[in-house]
């Protein structure tokens, strides 16, 4: 009997899980990538006896049943527009995963705050004893997850490109935390397109599931009213949290914040939708508050780094748009040395105008191109430029006083210095630790 094929484009942490279950499920199972494969994943696959390429697509099958595509690859690229002029299936590895699993999703999606309200939600769940796991756009496969284990719940973190490759696809509970520009790059560069990417997390859901959103996003309240909601609605909004203390009307509960280590008011967000999410999979709200102080927020995010004389160091690399570094700016009462700047993409830095106006004392450009900052910020505040962290955190330092904030918080994409968001974050760490 003849085996259906698979192909799988991509061959990271996502194409390899989605290749292994579908081995596993039966398939004729096919990897190609048009970048190179790093040694571990070929070797995970020849142990697995799973055929492969590097460097092209060109031994790909071209009528293969269904195709799993990484949420890197766009419409645009030729190997896709061959493949739909074929009448392939084009599944994301979300998709394709959840046709094998009956366990029960939370999916989270939004531009900001997914990882972290994803992480909190699994902890709340984990720390009541749910037997719960974690994947999705967080950097584990859900295909690898599906295959090796046996979970009643998964919490999902979804990105909009997998969401594009969704068919039947359908969450228990959905969040969508907030709709902002970002890579607009891959839908013509129009808010709409990406926002009605983002919605198709509703497309499949029923009457019984439940959807949490913001109350508060503006682009989110105008296109919510031109959709059809099977699931049951329930916002959130920053009316929640007031005073360490978070306001749940959806079954009268109350939660204190004293001791989470979470700071400013997108964090509020977070946990608003976070706390929702767990108390609709019937989390008891005892055990929610028992749970909170204890979760870790993510590195790279408003992460404290270390106090020398008086002065605190912290670290928000992941903070690559400019919706982000406001949020940061907000999050802080006492005077902020701000070091931003990389890879611009399209950023409207008139929307931190009046925050770096009242919070920011100076800022450290970090960058190879920063003319948009300085054309922004130039006539506001005193502004220095640097292409070396060690020397942003030496200016920043010298222009602090005992008491201030010096808060990396870019804005910006972070390839033009560095590899990722991450290999920023540990350089600005390894500078301020050796301090």
């Amino acid at each position: 009997m003849t085996k259906d094929k698979l192909l799988v484009l991509g061959a990271g942490e996502s194409g390899i899980g989605a290749a292994l279950l579908g081995l596993a499920q039966g398939f004729d199972v096919f990897v190609s990538d048009f970048g190179k494969i790093a040694d571990d994943q070929k070797q995970l696959l020849n142990e697995q006896g799973i055929p492969f390429e590097e460097g092209s697509h060109d031994l790909a099958p071209k009528h293969p049943k269904i195709v799993v595509k990484s949420p890197g690859i766009p419409d645009t690229a030729p190997i896709i527009k061959e493949l739909k002029s074929n009448n392939a299936k084009i599944y994301s590895e979300i998709e394709f995963a959840y046709q094998y699993t009956d366990a029960k999703i939370i999916a989270i999606t939004g531009t900001n705050g997914k990882t972290t309200t994803t992480k909190l939600i699994y902890h709340l769940l984990k720390e009541s004893g749910f037997n719960v796991g974690l994947a999705g756009n967080i950097g584990i496969s859900f295909a690898k997850e599906v295959l090796q284990n046996n979970y009643d719940w998964y919490v999902l973190e979804i990105s909009s490109f997998q969401l594009d490759d969704i068919e039947t696809f359908a969450p228990d509970i959905s969040l969508l935390l907030n709709i902002t520009p970002d890579h607009l790059d891959r839908y013509n560069y129009d808010i709409d397109q990406y926002a009605k990417s983002k919605f198709r997390i509703l497309e499949n859901m029923s009457m019984k599931g439940v959807f949490i959103h913001s109350a508060d996003d503006e682009n989110i309240n105008r296109h919510i009213n031109k959709i059809n909601i099977k699931p049951w609605a329930l916002p959130f909004d920053h009316t929640f949290y007031h005073e360490q203390k978070l306001s749940i009307p959806f079954k009268g509960q109350s939660f204190t914040f004293d001791q989470l280590p979470l700071k400013g008011p997108h964090n509020e967000w977070n946990m608003s939708a976070a706390i929702l999410a767990a108390l609709s999979a019937g989390v008891d709200a005892s055990d929610i508050q028992k749970a909170l102080p204890s979760f870790i927020g993510e590195p790279h995010r408003l992460q404290f780094v270390k106090e020398v004389n008086g002065i605190k160091y912290i670290n928000d690399s992941k903070a690559t748009n400019v919706e982000a570094a406001f949020f940061a700016l907000q999050s802080f009462d006492t005077p902020i040395i701000w070091i931003a700047g990389g890879t611009d993409k399209g950023n409207d830095y008139s929307l931190l105008h009046d925050a770096v106006e009242r919070r920011v004392k100076s800022i450290v450009c970090l960058g190879v191109d920063n003319s948009k900052l300085l054309a922004a910020f130039g006539d506001q505040k005193v502004m220095f430029e640097t292409e070396s962290m060690k020397e942003a955190i030496s200016l920043a330092t010298q222009n602090a006083d005992q008491g201030d904030i010096v808060l990396l918080s870019p804005a910006c994409a972070s390839f033009d210095l560095f590899k990722n968001y991450m290999d920023r974050g540990n350089h600005f760490i390894e500078s301020v630790q050796n301090l």
